[in-house]
């Protein structure tokens, strides 16, 4: 049987903006004097934003922590307006999944500002929205995929979960969810219990039921 539903995080997974986020960070540190590297950028990668806003703050951007959050959404969200950089195969996967009636969440650390920006291009993909503006404790926490499968009236162990950074998988993994990590920026190192794949083109819902039904699978 297929999954009773999918979630889905944005940000390397979903869409490719990790690169838009890295650039944004060097923009704003190198805007108040200090320095910042690629393997630092790495290091934020999935995390909530407010944490993320307080390691540029000790980095030297001399900003309050909601202003440090703020420029990045703006700046972000500017770049997916002109454009929404697609991951391989996941509106395939989007359309094959609502011919299906399976239901999708999105659960993202990035704010519904962005989300939005997103999701709009795929209107009627998403069920419901979980952001980083509306949970109490961000991912790794398992708390965004508890709210998401909650507000779908589904079982997380019944879910599939889509990610790809070690805070996220960490979270889905939490949940209860079967959870799939497909590499992006970083890669997804083997872990007990986790599906792995190099691309969304290599999965289909041949493997998403193949996941809802326990198994582990190896697809890089």
């Amino acid at each position: 049987m297929l999954p009773a539903a999918v979630l889905w995080d944005m940000d390397g997974t979903l869409v490719d903006t990790e690169p838009y986020w890295i650039a944004a960070e060097h923009e704003l540190v190198a805007a108040h004097g200090g320095t910042w590297t690629h393997a630092q950028a790495l290091q934020l990668v999935g995390n909530p934003l407010e944490v993320s806003a307080a390691v540029l703050r000790d980095a030297g951007v001399d900003l309050p922590v909601a202003e440090i959050v703020t420029w990045l959404l703006t700046r972000v969200t500017a770049q997916v307006n002109d454009g929404v950089p697609w991951r391989p195969g996941a509106r395939e996967l989007l359309a094959a999944l609502d011919e299906a009636g399976v239901p999708c969440a999105l659960v993202t650390m990035s704010y519904t500002v962005l989300a939005e920006a997103v999701t709009a291009h795929v209107p009627g993909a998403f069920a419901t929205l979980v952001t980083g503006d509306q949970v109490t404790r961000g991912k790794p926490d398992p708390e965004p995929y508890l709210v998401a499968a909650r507000r779908l009236g589904v079982r997380p162990e019944d879910c599939v979960a889509i990610e790809d950074s070690p805070a996220g998988i960490g979270s889905a993994m939490a949940s209860g969810a079967r959870t799939l990590g497909v590499e992006a920026v970083l890669p997804v190192e083997p872990r007990e219990g986790l599906s792995r794949a190099a691309s969304l083109a290599d999965v289909d819902l041949v493997v998403l039921r193949r996941l809802a039904a326990g198994e582990v699978l190896e697809l890089v």
